[in-house]
């Protein structure tokens, strides 16, 4: 799909405030080859990086996936347009490093439009993360466009993800949507977007700054899976959206809003975890209210009940 023009609203994937190349990313050997630096790890994660024995298989559901300017495959008389150009996918890894961290084991799962897999699929997960990625496409919640809509909107993708969000409620999976994940998880419940916070709202909700430093405070609902989670009233959290929450999907109440009142964060309360928030947490487990989301997630995943504060 091509992108749109570049003064429309693009979605909600993190891009980098500014360039930014590192020091050094590879070093030659005494024999002039290239390998890549090993990282270490920070101490607080360092146990965390090798996963233990019987750790939850959490997947990533990604709609993270960039067009193709050329077919992959040559025609064939079973294989449509689409199929013979899949898309590439274009996720940030900083998902798959906070579940690790967190004592899961990712997988990526891309939303690539084949639905038949689903009850396959969802049968090997443990939990599953939604990531956030470009705008729905409104038709799947019965609206029209906004001239504002994003780029890279694909409705067969968007029903795919969907499908994954009704099977995992069928089988009480652990689900954290993250941003557009959020607003997919309200979708397959029912609910509907606000295509365009600048028409309601002079907050911005989009930052232009590093993702790992918050942008606006949010304040969290008492007696909320969020509040139990984190024990904070308010919690500062990045922003990298235009669309929010409209009207709230079946089974779904506000777990956090924004000063203007913008929904930031929703759960089930029925379910034994399901969690969306409108940030990124994922960029901010430096910061121990934020961390909490996934060692949560992967504790439920574990078959442990998160009704104890797990942010120190």
């Amino acid at each position: 799909m091509v992108r749109g023009p570049p003064s429309r609203h693009a979605d909600d994937i993190i891009r980098p405030a500014r360039p930014h190349t590192p020091r050094s990313a590879r070093r030659a050997d005494a024999r002039g080859t290239v390998v890549p630096l090993r990282r270490t790890p920070a101490p607080r994660f360092a146990a965390q990086r090798r996963a233990p024995a019987g750790a939850p298989l959490i997947g990533i559901v990604t709609h993270e996936l960039r067009a193709q300017a050329t077919p992959a495959w040559a025609a064939t008389a079973d294989r449509s347009a689409r199929d013979r150009s899949p898309r590439r996918l274009a996720l940030s890894l900083s998902y798959t490093q906070a579940v690790q961290e967190a004592g899961g084991i990712a997988v990526v799962l891309p939303a690539h439009g084949f639905a038949d897999d689903v009850d396959a699929l969802l049968d090997r997960m443990d939990a599953l993360v939604f990531s956030g990625g470009p705008d729905l496409d409104p038709t799947v919640y019965g609206q029209p466009a906004h001239p504002e809509l994003g780029p890279d909107v694909d409705a067969v993708s968007d029903r795919y993800e969907l499908a994954l969000h009704a099977g995992a409620a069928e089988r009480d999976l652990p689900v954290l949507g993250i941003c557009r994940g959020m607003q997919a998880l309200n979708v397959a419940r029912g609910g509907s977007l606000h295509q365009h916070l600048p028409d309601l709202t002079a907050v911005a909700h989009r930052q232009d700054h590093d993702a790992f430093v918050p942008a606006h405070a949010v304040t969290v609902a008492p007696g909320s899976l969020l509040h139990r989670l984190t024990g904070d009233p308010t919690l500062a959290v990045n922003s990298f959206h235009h669309q929010a929450a409209d009207r709230l999907g079946s089974g779904l109440e506000v777990a956090a809003h924004a000063l203007d009142g913008t929904v930031e964060a929703l759960w089930d309360p029925a379910a034994r975890f399901v969690l969306g928030v409108q940030w990124h947490p994922e960029v901010l487990t430096h910061l121990p209210a934020q961390a909490a989301c996934f060692t949560a997630l992967v504790a439920a995943a574990s078959g442990a009940a998160a009704t104890l504060p797990l942010a120190a």
